[in-house]
């Protein structure tokens, strides 16, 4: 492909090498570059890595996927990473952990696989430190899942390092591997071009239509290009009889090496056939493995055919992918047996034990129950590194290899659950139907229920899943107490988020079979807390308030094992909440996210933010809010998971931002529902009721509260929405609404007994009040709810007060209401019931000028996020880790936040500047 006068020696590449030479400068300059060739096979996305590399003049690593690795989590990320590994140490420790663990240099339980992310990007930003890092990697398409993802979440993160990854990824491809990144597309060479390479390798006589039909077959692919006519005899070159072959063009190509490979002598074809079952390129290897099969490596591998297909070096290379494949295709049944039994043999089972059970698997010709064990051990060792993956690889082959029906049946359940952890879903329920049709005990099924509740829950949240989790708890009744209860709360749950939408049973329905869940002899948190749960979703509110108030207090003031607490501590949140006891909802939220943080828990850890986030919007702290809003994204954007959450409408409805939160609402309402996420579907409407009662469009609130309180056993929101809807009925003219909202709020507001529960049922009441009874009870609603976090609430007290107050003509003393109001609602941003206090000032005859938010506008929100954390006083490091950056891009993001700002330390950022002050217009 190489002409003389060409950039770079590459032919009809000046585009491409362009590109990857801008790279190049950018990292040269401290700039962090990122790029994704696609490309068919053979386009030439190899040798535009090895141009890089030949031009890098830095550090460089490389890596290449290979096919028979993809189940093996973190081979690939491990061969990359390996020569860096020397700055381990040097990460922080629940990093250093991580990595450690994915890797097998230590032991340890499974690490999440987003630190695994935060330390690989950690570490590849220090070792560009000293000297730009160049990343390399090879038919990325062929990378093990776990690797793909890292190296993805990393490419995402790279910004002011010196540091520049490319990768080159086979088109077509069944799954989207790296498709946020940067991409160039390289295409095949013009038709001059391949002509130009084509007459380069032909040396014998060339029948003008073989060339064209080269050509037009090829599609200008330079290793179609090079390698066809090598398929072709001589005859049919020069004489131009065409060939009806009309596979597709890869196949086209590896049929031809495939010829090449079977024209080998025997000895050089068993060579290649072992090789191409060693993925690592591990030559010592090889050697010994040849040495078993009686084959003289450095023999067979000098036959002159054969050095055009492999080398042996330091390491084991096929000349292209392509060349790999052949050769394992070309080896029959018998001979992939054999040579995988050599490799099994030559492999040290003390130094690499799971790659020496995968070539006794590859070995096996039919059942047997000592590989089986072994990969069952490999699978244990796998998991406990974090490798989900590779574990459910080795447990799906153990289970192909058991032949006791019994067993092999558990041995799907294993294997399905770990597909299931690894969000394989369509897999792990092909291995349940394997499962199925096996002789199960009652607890095999029962675990079966519960995978096929967990896959539903994950796929579509809370729609099936409350049934097929109660089916499994009531197995579970029988054989163990325990299991059963945690799984029936694990069906309450479920149901909470499906609430009105449930397909299946109900909230009311879940709550009455977990109330027939067998009593636990030693009862513990979560046994009080499912039966106060059960009593709530079926003798009602008033009858378990006494019951919930005794676990709240219980998760509040106890010492509970992390693992627990991270499990059940956002159903302890919903019990807060649906109490009205906002102390202890700000005291179990603020664990909850100390938890999850601190444990790397990032599946778990939005829903704690969000819980958080808000505790935070009723305390009317919209940028604390808004915060934590903007990490819930960051951290589902490491995730990669898209559900429903509710919790980005919060910040705008509050602000009053109109036409943003009415893109949200319809958003969340479009997405819920046909997934039967009801409780989504709920708080939806509820925040339509708030946005539009604080502008004053009371006949819209009061269509909205009626829909978001119209399932009453659902938690805390539609209580919530009474609210809304006593307000906006008294005010579009529906005393008989109002008052029916009221009679039904009173009933848990008064079981409740919290001040910001009494305070609001206060407040609703004094709308429907007259004379000296009206103002009494807005007295005792501001009393009350000043004594709480709930500073909204208090603030809306106030607003409807002075309200009050001027409609009986008291102006003086409604312009002391409306004004406090009016400063409160302006200090949190709440824009929209600050205007309507404005307009009630205006109306008892004050000049009063409009008040606006002094943001510092120019900062974008994640600069505005990394200046509050570092304003808390957070290190560059402890930022980077909570937002999954590296330290030198949060120092770059901090420079820009101090000139934007016109300061020159962290010490001068101020929460206040960040908060949103109020200032006068």
């Amino acid at each position: 492909m190489a002409r003389s006068g060409s950039r770079a020696g590459l032919l009809g590449r000046d585009n491409e090498c362009r590109a990857l030479e801008d790279l190049l400068t950018g990292v040269r300059a401290g700039r962090s570059g990122v790029l994704v060739l696609r490309g068919e096979a053979g386009i030439g996305k190899t040798a535009l890595l090895r141009y890089l590399l030949d031009r890098a003049g830095c550090r460089t690593v490389r890596v290449a996927g290979v096919q028979s690795e993809m189940e093996l989590s973190y081979a690939g990320l491990h061969q990359l990473c390996a020569p860096l590994l020397v700055g381990l140490d040097h990460l922080p420790e629940p990093q250093h952990d991580a990595l450690g663990t994915a890797f097998g240099l230590r032991a340890g339980h499974a690490p999440d696989r987003f630190l695994v992310g935060l330390a690989t990007l950690s570490l590849l930003a220090d070792a560009g430190g000293n000297e730009p890092l160049v990343c390399l990697v090879d038919d990325a398409q062929w990378l093990d899942r776990a690797s793909a993802l890292t190296l993805e979440f990393v490419a995402r993160r790279l910004l002011a390092e010196s540091v520049v990854l490319v990768f080159a990824l086979r088109e077509p491809i069944a799954d989207e591997v790296l498709g946020s990144l940067p991409a160039l597309t390289v295409t095949g060479l013009t038709e001059r071009d391949s002509r130009t390479l084509l007459d380069s390798v032909v040396t014998g006589p060339l029948d003008q239509r073989v060339r064209d039909r080269i050509v037009a077959e090829s599609r200008g692919n330079p290793l179609a290009l090079l390698e066809l006519p090598r398929g072709l005899p001589a005859a049919e070159l020069a004489g131009g009889f065409g060939r009806p072959d009309a596979s597709p063009l890869s196949s086209q190509i590896e049929q031809g090496f495939l010829r090449r490979v079977q024209s080998l002598p025997a000895e050089t074809r068993r060579l290649l056939f072992t090789a191409a079952a060693e993925p690592v390129g591990d030559v010592t290897l090889l050697r010994r493995a040849a040495e078993r099969l009686g084959i003289d490596a450095d023999a067979a591998a000098s036959h002159a055919d054969a050095a055009e297909l492999i080398t042996l070096g330091t390491r084991v290379r096929f000349r292209h992918p392509l060349v790999r494949s052949a050769a394992y295709r070309a080896a029959g049944p018998s001979d992939r047996r054999e040579v995988h039994k050599a490799l099994a043999d030559a492999t040290d089972a003390q130094l690499d034990p799971d790659r020496r059970a995968w070539h006794l698997a590859g070995a096996a010709s039919g059942p047997d129950e000592t590989v089986a064990a072994e990969l069952e051990r490999s699978a244990g060792r796998a998991q406990a590194r974090g490798g989900i993956a590779a574990a459910a690889a080795f447990l799906q082959r153990a289970a192909t290899l058991t032949q006791d029906p019994a067993r092999r049946a558990r041995r799907a359940v294993d294997a399905a659950q770990a597909k299931l952890q690894a969000g394989a879903f369509e897999p792990a329920a092909a291995l349940l139907a394997t499962a199925e049709a096996g002789p199960l005990d009652e607890r095999g099924r029962a675990r079966i229920d519960v995978l096929h509740a967990q896959i539903a829950f994950a796929q579509n949240r809370g729609s099936e899943a409350p049934a097929l989790l109660l089916a499994a708890a009531r197995r579970f009744g029988r054989l163990d107490v325990a299991l059963a209860r945690e799984t029936y709360l694990d069906a309450i749950a479920a149901a909470v988020f499906a609430g009105r939408l449930a397909r299946g049973p109900g909230l009311r329905e879940v709550g009455e079979a977990a109330r027939g869940a067998p009593p636990s002899r030693l009862p513990r948190l979560p046994d009080m807390l499912l039966d106060a749960l059960a009593v709530r979703l079926t003798d009602g509110y008033s009858a378990a308030a006494p019951m919930m108030k005794r676990v709240l207090k219980g998760f509040c003031d106890e010492e509970i094992p992390a693992q627990e607490a991270r499990r059940w501590l956002w159903l302890a949140s919903v019990l807060a909440a649906d109490l009205w006891d906002d102390e202890r909802w700000h005291v179990v939220a603020t664990r909850h996210v100390a938890i999850t943080r601190e444990a790397g828990a990032l599946s778990e850890l939005p829903d704690a933010l969000d819980s958080r986030a808000a505790m935070h919007l009723f305390a009317g702290e919209l940028s604390a809010a808004a915060s934590l809003v903007e990490e819930v994204k960051t951290v589902c954007a490491a995730t990669g998971s898209n559900p429903v959450r509710v919790g980005p409408l919060g910040v705008p409805v509050w602000r009053g931002r109109d036409r943003e939160a009415r893109t949200l609402i319809d958003a969340i309402l479009s997405e819920a529902v046909p997934r039967g996420q009801g409780a989504a579907v709920t708080v939806a409407h509820w925040y339509h009721a708030v946005l539009c009662n604080g502008r004053g469009r009371y006949a819209e609130a009061l269509a909205a509260a009626q829909e978001a309180a119209a399932h009453q056993r659902e938690f805390s929101t539609p209580r919530r929405a009474l609210i809304e809807l006593i307000e906006a009925a008294a005010r579009s003219g529906s005393p008989d609404l109002a008052s029916d909202a009221l009679q039904q709020l009173s009933e848990t507001t008064q079981a409740s007994g919290t001040d910001w529960a009494l305070g609001v049922e206060a407040r609703s009441r004094a709308l429907l009040s007259e004379g000296d009874c009206a103002e009494r009870l807005y007295r005792e609603a501001i009393e009350r709810l000043a004594r709480t976090r709930v500073r909204v609430e208090l603030a809306r007290a106030q607003l409807l007060y002075g309200e009050w107050l001027r409609r009986e003509n008291r102006r003086v003393d409604a312009r002391a209401q409306l004004g406090v109001a009016h400063e409160m609602f302006s200090q949190m941003g709440a824009e929209a019931f600050a205007e309507r206090a404005r307009s009630e000032l205006q109306a008892t005859g004050a000049k009063v000028r409009r008040h606006t938010v002094a943001t510092p506008a120019a900062l974008t929100p994640q600069e505005a996020q990394i200046a509050r954390l570092a304003g808390e006083g957070l290190t560059n490091p402890e930022i980077g880790a909570r937002l999954f950056l590296s330290p030198h891009t949060v120092e770059w993001h901090l420079r820009k936040v101090f000139s934007k700002l016109g300061i020159s330390s962290r010490k001068e950022i101020h929460t206040t500047q960040l908060e949103g002050e109020a200032t006068s217009a």
